[in-house]
């Protein structure tokens, strides 16, 4: 029988599946749509039995295959490298149990993230991890695990996920993980599929923890004459114990390019730099952490303590830090970078971005989580040749990523390495752990089917 003859008969439903050049080239790329692949056929899988038959014959058959949530990722994780199989998860997007008693929830992993945090928020719970991108689905953000802006209060996905009912490369279908809060029994295997890229194993359904919706959120805006204070005063505002929810970095420069993209305006444009703070939990609770830190960062040379007046005005200020990638790709193709370093030295890694932009004349825009030091770099293209941009930004990559390391960094925070970021860390993880990592691959996939050429995979 040919390939799409088994493949059909493992599909019962042709509607769901697509051939060769028929396949669109959005489900041969991520969110960027640089890195194009290639498949022999994409199937929108609507079941866990579906994925192990399907998984079972490429094994069987030496076919590799690239698991899909919803695309969004920014590194060129659901590229296909080897044709194969895509299998799509966007029609396994239910919720399946909502627990109140456990504070757990049950889900497809296909559901999108803003799906499932409304869910969750009109019963009265929170699902805290909170990445950028809202149209991600909840299994990528598990691939991937994802932290996003909430991380330095509420923690990653990681910390969120109980249990995983998960698809080995030879169909095999087992869970790992459950709905018990404490688990000291044997390896923790959940939290090797985690973070894994879809190269050990293909997630179809997730227990999830939620936790009651905070009573009452503020956030605020504080400008600063200078970077380097604002970041400084990041370690006071986390040393005064105040919890805040969310702590986000932003160069007055990189607000200009959101300001022009939305055409909402920041107050105090003569500042440097700003820090925007996010506090949650009780009003009481809420209202005099506010008090703290507002007496810490104006000690610390902040220009001013900015509560905005309105919902509405909140929602804009957030607007301008939400569409910063979009807004650079509005100017410019660019090259997302997710890094992250210690947080005492986010001051001085920016330090060096900005004097290596003005040396080697390549737009670089920074912001991020200055909470976790979780720096977001936009390395603008501008003008350049294609060569002339492959040249330029692979030697200023290389040179970023070093400092990165020379503080103690690692190449990614949230976003994963995929194919885009492989290069970096291949270079800098030490080959004793590369070796351990492959073990683990080859022992879950001995066929390496699963999204390989990616991440750790040699």
């Amino acid at each position: 029988m040919s390939f799409k003859t088994d493949i059909l008969q493992i599909i019962k439903d042709e509607s769901r599946v697509v051939f060769d050049k028929q396949i669109e080239g959005r489900f041969l790329s991520d969110t960027l749509g640089r890195l194009v692949g290639k498949a022999d056929a994409l199937v929108f899988a609507a079941s866990t039995e579906e994925v192990s038959a399907l998984l079972k014959y490429a094994d069987a058959n030496k076919i590799s295959v690239t698991p899909r949530g919803a695309g969004t990722n920014l590194v060129g994780s659901t590229v296909p490298q080897n044709g194969g199989i895509i299998i799509d998860f966007s029609k396994m997007n239910k919720i399946l149990e909502f627990d109140a008693d456990t504070f757990t929830a049950t889900v497809e992993s296909g559901i999108l993230l803003k799906d499932f945090q409304a869910f969750v928020e009109s019963k009265g719970f929170f699902y805290p991890p909170d990445p950028g991108e809202k149209s991600a689905s909840i299994g990528g953000n598990i691939a991937t695990n994802a932290g996003g802006m909430r991380a330095v209060k509420y923690g990653v996905t990681r910390d969120y996920v109980r249990g995983l009912e998960v698809v080995l490369a030879d169909g095999s279908v087992t869970w790992v993980g459950s709905k018990n809060v404490k688990d000291a029994s044997g390896l923790s295997l959940k939290n090797l599929i985690i973070g894994s890229e879809g190269t050990l194993a293909v997630i179809t359904k997730c227990i999830l923890k939620i936790i009651p919706k905070p009573e009452y959120s503020k956030s605020v805006l504080v400008p600063f004459a200078d970077l380097e204070s604002g970041i400084s005063t990041v370690q006071k505002i986390l040393f005064a114990n105040a919890n805040p929810t969310a702590v986000e970095f932003v160069e007055r420069k990189v607000v200009e390019l959101g300001e022009k993209f939305t055409g909402i305006k920041y107050p105090h444009p003569e500042a440097a730099a700003y820090l925007l703070l996010t506090f949650d939990g009780k009003q009481n609770e809420v209202k005099e952490n506010l008090e703290i830190i507002k007496n810490v960062v104006l000690q610390n040379g902040a220009l001013d303590f900015v509560i905005p007046e309105s919902p509405e005005r909140l929602e804009e200020i957030w607007k301008v830090r939400g569409c910063l990638v979009k807004a650079v790709e509005a100017t410019s193709e660019q090259e997302p970078v997710d890094l992250v370093v210690p947080i005492d030295k986010v001051a001085e890694f920016i330090e060096f971005v900005n004097k290596t932009q003005k040396k080697v004349g390549m737009q670089m825009v920074a912001f991020g989580h200055a909470g976790d030091g979780n720096v977001h770099l936009c390395v603008v293209r501008g003008s350049r040749s294609e060569e002339e941009w492959k040249t330029e930004l692979q030697k200023n990559m290389e040179c970023v990523y070093s400092k990165a390391y020379e503080l103690g960094g690692l190449t990614s925070g949230e976003h994963g390495i995929g194919l885009s970021k492989r290069h970096y860390f291949l270079k800098e993880t030490k080959n004793t752990n590369l070796q351990m990592m492959n073990a683990i691959k080859t022992s879950l996939d001995p066929h390496h089917i699963l999204n390989n050429k990616i991440s750790y995979v040699l």
